[in-house]
């Protein structure tokens, strides 16, 4: 069997394509940043692809998120013909689903020692002893924070850490400054994107509270970097900065 031309939207599935089919992916978005040095065509960006140059590609699959994506680009690339294949990702054991499932439409026979790394490494996580209640911010102008139903809240949890905002009736819910203060969580979890907090932009807005910065990559990506996400998350949730 031939290997699958591949055009991925998401910048966790583009890693994991790229490091467990060379030779599958033909092109991915401006924001796949993984592996570094990847030289394949750009499309774009995850909310803005460019669905005609797409096409013009004809590839045999294009791989998607509910959330990353919007759904009138993936209609529209349906419309062209083309098979999209849309990855829908709320928790660990679905991502590791997910992955199988994409990794496999691509041309995969087995699983990836990546991949059975990964699984090995969230069988026990390092976790606080007692759970600690955070707020977790993914923007600010307006301020948004993690809410019900999100893949880096589950594995905050799975690490100990309780989401202040989990039973919120929004995923990302905009809530004021004021009320994120005021709720007075024993941690402040500042991940680099979509926001790029830094330790000169954020902790300064909560003053006397415990501020986690963490990379972004290890907590909202599904992907190669799972494998080592427990420990580097584990690590920069007690490196605080008050």
């Amino acid at each position: 069997m031939s290997t699958p031309r591949v055009v991925s939207l998401v910048p966790s599935l583009t890693e994991a394509v790229a490091v467990s089919a060379p030779g599958a992916l033909i092109a991915a978005t401006d924001w796949c940043t993984h592996p570094a040095g990847l030289d394949v065509a750009r499309v774009g960006g995850t909310k803005n692809p460019a669905v005609d140059r797409i096409a013009e590609l004809a590839p045999d699959l294009v791989i998607a998120n509910e959330e990353e994506n919007r759904q009138p680009d993936l209609d529209a690339l349906r419309a062209a013909g083309l098979d999209v294949l849309v990855t829908h990702v709320r928790t660990l054991p679905r991502a590791f689903a997910e992955l199988d499932r994409v990794l496999t439409a691509c041309g995969v026979r087995s699983q990836p020692g990546w991949l059975d790394a990964a699984e090995a490494a969230w069988e026990a996580p390092p976790r606080f002893p007692e759970p600690r209640t955070a707020v977790v911010p993914i923007w600010r102008r307006p301020w948004m924070v993690l809410g019900r139903d999100t893949f880096a809240g589950d594995l905050l949890a799975r690490l100990g850490v309780r989401n202040s905002y989990a039973d919120h009736s929004e995923r990302y819910p905009r809530v004021p400054l004021d009320e994120l203060r005021a709720a007075r969580p024993e941690l402040v979890v500042l991940p680099d994107e979509p926001y790029r907090f830094t330790a000169d932009d954020g902790p300064e807005a909560f003053p006397g509270l415990p501020c986690a910065l963490v990379g972004g990559r290890h907590l909202t990506w599904y992907g190669p970097s799972l494998a080592e996400a427990p420990h580097v998350l584990g690590r920069a949730l007690r490196e605080v900065r008050v």
